[in-house]
């Protein structure tokens, strides 16, 4: 019952100065938002990324081009080319399924007075399969348009509806950089592959690509499957040796070419989160720590105001402990207070990123309301320890002098 009483102060002597105290809630709402903030924007991020490369699937390999330090700098070695996805599958037939070279660029898509911009992607018919990623409409790319160079395309779901609504959009013509395509195939609603949105992606084959669209000689990336995803590593390590001999690197010369699978490319985004996490954090940290720093000031200027205040009540039986609780009570009102305004906070910062920035997409674990909120009242208690002891030192009779 005495405790109650205690508290019931505790709210009185906060209420009495609530301007004040409302602006020592303040760096807690600031510090706990933060922390709401940027848990959601890393959680956020890091859930896209990882279903983005679950995308790829867990039996490919994505050869990607080479690099090199020049001057200091780091230059991309353009090594890849068309021949060495055939020599890939006819080098290792039992490990290789299937190989989809590609070549990545970007133009206008243009049909009579409507036109978008999109990523143009050059491949072979393998590219379908290899991604489970079927066609709505019409058909893909077969192995004649690769070998004769055809001027067709395969439409992404959402540039066949930007171009021509809710008609069908096979057999008719379109505009890719100015050059006619026989649109003769329109694919399903799919989302992402990896970090390419293929609803937004026009495909051709990949010699037109090179040669008759975009005049490369190298590729841009080449995708391998393997047929059994439990042998990857043997895969692999077949992969270099062909491509090492492609490529005529002799022994003891590094590779010109690098082999990602989905599980290194995530083992490597975790590393870059930790480093993002830990900047993130540490922001959000320093916003907690001053968050701490003004209910200490707020408290101490209390305790100084309140001196003649604390002297009556020791003078009249109340213990130090009692005077000690009663403050500490004070700091962890505050804190959770500013706790919860905080969340609210953070919460409403986070959804309307979410909903402006079309790049971003935030995720709020309930842990981390938890942990945001625990964290205040721990910085809040800590900083209240200080002012809560001065006052409960003080001397009774000093105390009832003071003015």
């Amino acid at each position: 019952m005495f405790l109650f009483r205690i508290i019931a102060m505790a709210f009185g002597g906060l209420w009495t100065n609530l301007f004040r105290s409302l602006l020592a809630t303040l760096g807690v709402i600031i510090g706990v938002g933060a922390v709401i903030a940027a848990v959601s924007i890393l959680q956020g991020a890091e859930r896209e990324i990882l279903e983005r490369f679950e995308s790829l699937g867990a039996d490919q390999l994505i050869v990607l081009n080479g690099s090199s330090r020049r001057q200091g700098r780091s230059v991309t070695i353009s090594s890849l080319k068309l021949s060495d996805a055939d020599a890939i599958e006819r080098d290792n037939p039992k490990l290789v399924a299937a190989t989809a070279p590609q070549v990545q660029a970007g133009s206008q898509v243009k049909y009579y007075q409507r036109n978008v911009y999109a990523p143009v992607l050059g491949t072979s018919p393998a590219y379908a399969a290899i991604n489970s990623y079927d066609v709505a409409d019409g058909r893909f790319l077969t192995r004649e348009d690769v070998r004769g160079n055809a001027m067709v395309c395969i439409l992404g779901y959402k540039v066949a509806g930007d171009l021509f609504g809710v008609r069908s959009a096979v057999g008719m013509k379109v505009k890719i950089a100015g050059k006619s395509f026989d649109v003769i195939g329109v694919m399903v609603e799919r989302g992402t592959l990896g970090f390419i949105e293929v609803d937004k992606q026009v495909i051709i084959p990949i010699t037109t690509a090179m040669g008759r669209m975009y005049g490369r000689r190298k590729l841009t990336s080449l995708i391998v499957q393997s047929t059994d995803p439990t042998k990857l590593v043997e895969c692999i390590e077949s992969v270099k040796k062909t491509l090492r001999s492609e490529h005529r690197i002799r022994a003891g010369k590094p590779d010109d070419f690098i082999i990602f699978t989905q599980e290194q490319i995530k083992e490597n985004f975790a590393q870059v989160a930790v480093i993002f996490a830990v900047v993130l954090y540490s922001i959000a940290g320093i916003s907690m720590v001053v968050g701490g720093i003004g209910i200490m000031n707020i408290m101490m200027v209390a305790v100084t105001e309140r001196t003649r205040e604390i002297g009556v009540r020791m003078a009249v039986g109340a213990r130090r402990s009692d005077i000690l609780i009663q403050f500490l009570f004070e700091a962890g009102i505050i804190s959770l207070f500013g706790g919860g305004l905080g969340v609210l906070w953070g919460l409403a910062v986070s959804n309307l990123l979410d909903t402006v920035v079309d790049i971003l997409t935030t995720y709020t674990p309930p842990i981390a309301i938890v942990f945001a909120l625990v964290m205040a009242m721990v910085v809040g208690l800590l900083s209240g320890v200080y002012p809560a002891m001065k006052a409960a030192r003080l001397d009774p009779v000093e105390a009832l002098r003071f003015e």
